[in-house]
């Protein structure tokens, strides 16, 4: 018989509750379950907030007692990192003490699944979930997930995986960039650096024990991209999967939306005559995804060229001092974490970029377009289903500074083409990425699934 009950009870998993691309997702989706009015709770490998309603898997809880001691001694160093040489290795020695099996299997290049806390979901809430709805089941240095217990999870209640990378199709890494093997079992892995980084090369073993989970499993899938979603379907996933869907991500467009661009720069300290480029992310300088130096290479060659007035390059999400680059300057904003400030770079800013070797779906395009600032980003996985090229901003072949360059260039000394462009970017934002459709499609989605399995 159908449920009296027409509020559903979700329960997201993430890796956090405060932080990058995926966990802005969920976060941003937790909110949105829980102000219409759905019972809506979150469960972690690592909390940040204060929020009530969002649970540390309690994975330390039902380790043994040798390894939990163990393991607190090596907390116990935690405040000597960056001070005292070696420390990091000592923890890393305490902890395989603790639990000699688990520093084993992760010395041989197996995945750690070693998190017994994630039996336990279901006891999190307060009421029995209706819905588990899982996004990045890994993490470095932050796992905290053991995949097998998704067999027994998904027979209990039904499980929607939202993918934000290509992890779970593959023998470690999130992004396997030109590498094909995933689609055969890995093996002979040709960067075992990727991240979630391994240790040795044992991507064909933990390819076959992922495929084994998911023959046990049965999931709803759900990917930002059509083109991750194209990957599900020739992967290992394919089995297991229910019913699929490509749900774009969305952006508070009440909060990310055009603004008084001189007002804004006023209070972030820049000047109305500049020209000011944008790049937002985590990690910048180290981050094996993006293309960072190819933006430094593009800017530094319209500073060469110049357009008139002096260029900033804003790179928001990382500390360091400015540099002097010829005519540009590029200026470190550390991470903020008040979305509102956020949205001020954003609309402080000409041009957004965004150069990446591999992305899914990245948030920060979509934000610079909720604020009318057009993009020039590389044509990479999903970005190209973003970026209208030649409508909301540009798209340029990876690694190709010159074209960006050019592109970047044409749109700061075109002021008719920089203004249509700005339009008609906040206008596909406001059609096709706005949070509220995005959690309005998940929940008409999640209320069928509830209903089926009711029937």
């Amino acid at each position: 018989m159908p449920s009296s009950d027409p509020r559903l009870k979700i329960l997201q998993v993430s890796t956090m509750d405060i932080g990058g691309g995926a966990e802005k997702v969920a976060w941003n989706l937790f909110r949105s379950y829980r102000s219409r009015g759905q019972g809506s709770w979150m469960a972690v490998g690592q909390k940040r907030s204060e929020e009530p309603d969002i649970s540390r898997i309690p994975n330390d809880r039902y380790r043994s007692r040798w390894a939990r001691a163990w393991h607190a001694g090596s907390q116990r160093l935690q405040p000597l990192i960056g001070k005292v040489r070696g420390v990091a290795r000592v923890q890393s020695l305490l902890r395989g003490i603790g639990e000699p099996l688990r520093a084993w299997e992760n010395g041989q290049g197996h995945e750690d699944f070693n998190f017994p806390g994630t039996g336990r979901l279901l006891d999190l809430t307060p009421e029995r979930p209706s819905i588990v709805h899982c996004h990045n089941l890994h993490g470095d240095p932050f796992a905290y997930f053991d995949l097998r217990a998704l067999p027994r999870l998904s027979r209990q209640v039904p499980v929607v995986l939202t993918l934000h990378d290509a992890w779970l199709l593959s023998g470690h890494c999130a992004h396997s960039l030109h590498c094909e093997r995933w689609t055969s079992g890995c093996g002979r892995c040709p960067d075992l650096s990727l991240f979630p980084a391994i240790r040795r090369d044992a991507t064909d073993y933990n390819w076959l024990r992922k495929r084994d989970i998911y023959a046990k499993s049965r999931f709803y899938i759900a990917t930002p991209s059509r083109w991750l979603m194209q990957k599900v379907e020739r992967s290992i996933l394919a089995s297991a999967v229910i019913e699929s869907r490509v749900i774009p991500n969305g952006v508070d467009i009440s909060r990310f939306r055009p603004a008084d661009k001189p007002a804004v720069r006023a209070s972030l300290g820049l000047s109305p005559e500049a020209n000011v480029l944008l790049f937002a992310a985590t990690w910048i300088r180290t981050n094996i995804w993006k293309d960072f130096q190819m933006m430094r290479t593009a800017v530094a060659r319209v500073a060469e060229r110049g357009t008139g007035k002096r260029l900033v390059f804003l790179v928001l999400g990382e500390e360091g001092p400015s540099e002097q680059m010829g005519q540009a300057e590029i200026r470190y904003v550390p991470f903020q974490k008040d979305p509102g400030v956020v949205a001020r770079y954003y609309q402080a800013a000409d041009l957004y970029l965004h150069a990446a070797r591999a992305d899914t779906f990245p948030n920060t395009v979509l934000e610079a377009l909720a604020c009318g600032t057009p993009v020039v980003a590389t044509a990479v996985g999903g970005i190209p289903e973003q970026v209208d090229d030649g409508v909301t901003g540009f798209l340029v072949r990876p690694g190709d500074a010159e074209a960006m360059a050019a592109r970047i260039q044409r749109l700061l000394t075109d002021e008719a083409l920089g203004s249509r462009f700005s339009a008609n970017a906040a206008e596909t934002a406001r059609q096709r990425f706005d949070l509220d459709h995005q959690a309005d499609t998940y929940l008409a989605w999640f209320h069928e699934i509830a209903q089926r399995g009711s029937t």
